[in-house]
C-alpha cells in the first residue's frame, strides 16, 4: 500500500508540474485547483489515487505550502478530493476510467447563398435610440416595487400601454385586467393548452388550420392527449364548411393573414367561426403574428373585437421589432385569466420586469407606431422585388398571400416536385422550405414558402434567379 501512494503521488507531482502560469495573473491556489480539477474529469487522476502531501507538492512546484493546502482544500469541499487520517489526500469522484477519446464534431453544412427562409425579420432596424430612451426612463423613474416579483400577470404599465393599443390598432375589446404578458406566441399558447388540458372539457382536441405552424401547437395538443385536429385551409382562410362539423375544444386561428398561405379571412368567415364557437362552447385562439404589415390597405382588425368571451387574442413583439425580446400578450376572457396567470407563475414566475415597463414606454410615446411606418414601405418593396423576380425567373409559380407580412407562398405548376425543388435550390445556395411538412396529414398542394423581411433587394433578386436556373424547364 505504501509503494501504491508513493508511485501515485509521484504520478500526480509529474502530471501538475506544469499546472501554474505565474504571469497570467490568476492566483497560484486556483490555477492549481483548476489543473487538479480537469485532471479528475478527465481520467488522468483516477477515483482513489493519492495526491502528494502539501509539502512536498509544495517543493516540486516551487511554492509556499498555502497554495496547496488552499487548493486541496476547496477541492475536497467540492467534493473532489478526501482527506484521510495520516495526511493523505485521495482522489474521491470522477470517471472511474479515463474516458474514451470522443470522435471529432461533424463539419458544419456549407451556409446557403441566399436564405428565404421564414420568420426572419430585419433586426437591423431595430430601433435602438428609442428603446434606449425607454429604458433610460424607466431605469430612472420605475418606482422599486417595480423590480420584485411580479404577479405572473405583467406590469399593470404594460398592460394599460398594450390595452390602449390595441383598441386603437387592433380594433380589439381589450382591458388591462384580461391581459396576460408572456414570453412570446410560443408561451402564451402552452399554457393556454396547459389550462385547456387541466379542464376535464372531455379529451375534446385543439383544431389547427390545415396547413399550419407545425412548432407550437401540434406538439403541445399531441403531448396532451387533445389532437391536433385538422381544418382544412381555403384560398381566404379556414373553411367555415368543414368547420362546422368539428368537436373540438379550441380553434387556433390566423384570421388576418392565415400562416402560412396568406388568405385573410373575409367578415363573413369571421361571424361564422364565432357561431361556431358560441355553438359549440369552443375558445378561438387568435394567433395576430404580423397583421401590421399590410400593404394594399389598412390592416383588418382583430376577430377578438367580435367576440371578447370566445377569443383569446396572442400577439408579440417577434415580428414588429425583434425575437430577441421574447415580450407577448394574451387578451383573455375573463374566465381564463386566473387559470393562465397560475400557469404562468408555474412556469416562470412572471417576465421580466425592466423589459415590460421599456416596452410600456416605447408604445405611450408613439415609437413603435413610428417604427412601423417606417418599416412598411421597406418590407412591402422586398414584397415587389420579389414578386418582380419570381415573373422573370420562374413565371409558372403562382404567387399567393401577398397582402400583408414577411413571406409569400409560391403554388408550384404540375410536374415539378416540391422535394425535387428545395433538393435542386439547396444545390444552388438558396434555402427555401416546401408546404408539405406544414400539413397534419402531409398532402395538400404543393408550394414553396419564400421569407423576404431579412434579404435585400439584390439578394432576393440573386436567390430567386438562382433558384429558376436550379429548376431549369420545370419552372420556365
Amino acid at each position: 500500500m505504501r509503494e501504491s501512494r508513493t508511485n501515485s503521488g509521484a504520478a500526480a507531482t509529474d502530471l501538475l508540474l506544469d499546472a501554474l502560469d505565474r504571469d497570467s495573473g490568476v492566483a497560484l491556489h486556483r490555477q492549481l485547483e483548476a489543473s487538479i480539477r480537469a485532471a479528475v474529469r478527465a481520467g488522468r487522476l483516477p477515483v482513489g489515487a493519492s495526491l502528494p502531501p502539501s509539502r512536498v507538492l509544495a517543493a516540486s512546484l516551487g511554492v509556499s505550502r498555502g497554495v496547496v493546502v488552499a487548493a486541496y482544500e476547496q477541492l475536497s469541499a467540492e467534493g473532489y478530493l478526501t482527506s484521510r487520517s495520516g495526511g493523505y489526500t485521495r482522489v474521491n469522484a470522477g470517471p472511474e476510467t479515463a474516458p474514451a477519446a470522443e470522435p471529432p464534431p461533424a463539419p458544419a453544412p456549407a451556409a446557403p447563398v441566399v436564405s428565404f427562409n421564414y420568420g426572419r425579420s430585419d433586426v437591423s432596424n431595430f430601433p435602438r435610440a428609442a428603446w434606449l430612451r425607454s429604458l433610460r426612463r424607466v431605469l430612472t423613474e420605475a418606482p422599486a416595487e417595480r423590480l420584485g416579483y411580479t404577479s405572473g400577470q405583467g406590469d399593470p404599465e404594460m398592460r394599460s400601454a398594450l390595452a390602449a393599443y390595441l383598441n386603437r390598432v387592433r380594433g380589439t375589446v381589450a382591458h388591462p385586467g384580461d391581459i396576460v404578458i408572456c414570453s412570446g406566441y410560443a408561451q402564451g399558447v402552452a399554457l393556454l393548452v396547459t389550462v385547456l388540458a387541466a379542464g376535464g372539457r372531455g379529451g375534446r382536441p385543439i383544431a389547427v388550420e390545415d396547413p399550419s405552424s407545425n412548432d407550437d401547437v401540434w406538439p403541445l395538443a399531441a403531448a396532451a392527449g387533445l389532437g391536433p385536429a385538422g381544418v382544412p385551409v381555403g384560398e381566404h382562410g379556414v373553411d367555415i364548411a368543414a368547420l362546422e362539423g368539428v368537436d373540438a375544444q379550441a380553434l387556433v386561428l390566423t384570421p388576418s393573414h392565415q400562416w402560412p398561405t396568406g388568405g385573410v379571412l373575409p367578415a363573413e368567415a369571421r361571424a361564422g367561426v364565432v357561431r361556431w364557437a358560441r355553438r359549440t362552447g369552443a375558445l378561438v385562439v387568435e394567433d395576430d403574428y404580423d397583421a401590421e404589415y399590410r400593404y394594399d390597405r389598412a390592416a383588418i382588425g382583430a376577430m377578438q373585437g367580435l367576440a371578447p368571451d370566445r377569443v383569446a387574442y396572442l400577439g408579440s413583439a417577434s415580428k414588429t421589432l425583434a425575437p430577441g425580446l421574447r415580450l407577448g400578450w394574451m387578451l383573455l376572457p375573463r374566465r381564463l385569466v386566473g387559470p393562465v396567470v397560475e400557469a404562468k407563475l408555474r412556469a416562470d414566475r412572471g417576465s421580466p420586469a425592466i423589459d415590460q415597463l421599456a416596452f410600456a414606454d416605447f408604445l405611450a410615446a408613439g415609437e413603435l407606431d413610428r417604427h412601423l411606418r417606417r418599416m412598411r414601405p421597406v418590407y412591402r418593396r422586398r414584397r415587389d422585388a420579389l414578386l418582380r423576380a419570381l415573373a422573370r425567373h420562374l413565371p409558372r409559380l403562382r404567387p399567393a398571400g401577398i397582402a400583408a407580412g414577411h413571406h409569400l407562398v409560391a403554388w408550384l405548376p404540375p410536374g415539378l416536385d416540391e422535394a425535387a425543388a428545395e433538393q435542386a435550390a439547396a444545390a444552388a445556395g438558396v434555402a427555401i422550405a416546401g408546404l408539405r411538412r406544414y400539413y397534419l396529414a402531409g398532402n395538400g398542394p404543393p408550394g414553396l414558402l419564400f421569407g423576404y423581411a431579412s434579404l435585400s433587394e439584390r439578394a432576393i433578386e440573386d436567390g430567386v434567379a438562382r433558384l429558376g436556373a436550379a429548376l431549369g424547364s420545370h419552372g420556365s
